[in-house]
């Protein structure tokens, strides 16, 4: 059953810790219908057993606190409840989780990074928690690198008055299979910073969610994606304003080029009856840049109260503009050039609100070797 016969919030209804509460999808379900499950190697159906492993780094500012912890640790699946089948196996079956404190009031002098490695064998569950206490201040590096075949759930708990920015890099080898679940729980006043940067793996599926506990919470997401020959890179995005008198702001970005290239935008907003004064907007723009790419781009906003701020979306997915790339060579640039400025012009509003230096000339440097494939 589709978006047009289905309200879009009773498609976000369930949750559950229980795997039997969620059959194995067949691809018909509307959130899965865009995913190509053969190539999830058997993370949606069961059969992918924990055999391999993760291996996950953390450098931490000095005033953040690590620790890793086992499943009965009661921080773990405070903020978040499983909403799909991938989920709740990456759920029940991770082993170690590693959780990291920012405490109250305190302002990290440096970013936290976390460096994840896949070491190519088998596959791996994990659980990562950041708990930003109240009016603390944070910046938080998420490094996805190596081969793996990986489930996880991220959960971003950030306090009343308190801010967290999140940069999350999926720069995985060619064969890796990454399906992540990141969801913010933001509290009174707090700010929630999230930017997303896709480029390897043969398929990755990222759910970034958002929750309100308090008035006046801010989230802004934003994200950018290079698509090459073959690969599948899907991000399906949930802002669920519950809470009167919070604010949205979705932007993500990105190019395709080769055949078979797909890639996936799904973005949902949900304003529900007792959220009234919510501001929020989502866009998303795909640029096209070889024949046989594909993207499918579905932005999704329900309303359900009139007393709002301001409500708003929208979608476009196209090829280079010629006149761009004239405009350029009329002035002597060649032609490759050409193509090279107009997508780093694309680009490069968001990767400016990138905040870490080091991560942003790498992302600059990464969009660089694509165009030049």
């Amino acid at each position: 059953m589709g978006l047009d016969t289905k309200p879009l919030s009773t498609l976000h209804g369930r949750s559950s810790y229980k795997l039997e509460d969620f059959p194995v999808p067949s691809g018909r379900e509307e959130m899965w219908r865009f995913t190509p499950l053969s190539r999830l190697r058997g993370l949606h159906d069961g059969t992918a057993k924990p055999s391999g492993e993760i291996l996950v780094e953390v450098h931490p500012a000095p005033e953040v606190s690590v620790e890793t912890v086992g499943r009965d640790d009661s921080r773990l699946g405070k903020a978040y409840v499983p909403t799909d089948r991938v989920s709740v196996q990456a759920f029940t079956s991770f082993e170690k989780a590693t959780v990291i404190t920012v405490p109250k009031e305190a302002v990290a002098s440096k970013p936290t990074v976390v460096n994840l490695r896949g070491t190519g064998t088998g596959t791996a569950y994990g659980h990562i928690v950041v708990a930003v206490e109240p009016l603390a201040e944070a910046v938080v590096v998420l490094d996805h690198q190596g081969s793996a075949v990986y489930a996880d759930n991220i959960e971003f708990v950030v306090g009343d008055g308190a801010t967290l920015k999140v940069v999350s890099l999926q720069d995985w080898d060619d064969d890796a299979v990454h399906v992540s679940h990141h969801h913010a729980q933001l509290g009174k006043d707090a700010t929630f910073k999230s930017f997303v940067v896709t480029l390897g793996g043969d398929l990755v599926r990222l759910s970034p969610s958002v929750a309100y506990t308090g008035r006046g919470g801010d989230a802004d997401l934003s994200g950018i994606y290079f698509v090459d020959a073959g690969q599948h890179l899907e991000h399906r995005l949930l802002v669920d304003h519950n809470v009167p008198d919070c604010r949205s702001n979705v932007d993500y970005r990105g190019a395709l080029q080769g055949d078979d290239a797909h890639a996936v935008w799904i973005g949902d907003v949900i304003i529900r009856v007792e959220a009234t004064g919510t501001d929020t907007y989502e866009l998303n723009r795909n640029l096209i840049l070889t024949d046989g790419a594909r993207a499918d781009s579905v932005p999704n906003l329900e309303i359900l109260t009139g007393e709002v701020a301001g409500a708003g979306h929208a979608s476009a997915s196209g090829r280079l503009d010629d006149e761009h790339t004239f405009y350029l060579q009329a002035r002597g640039i060649p032609y490759d050039e050409a193509r090279r400025l107009v997508v780093r012009g694309f680009f490069a509003q968001l990767i400016q609100k990138i905040e870490v230096e080091e991560i942003r000339d790498r992302v600059l440097t990464a969009v660089e070797a694509e165009l030049a494939r």
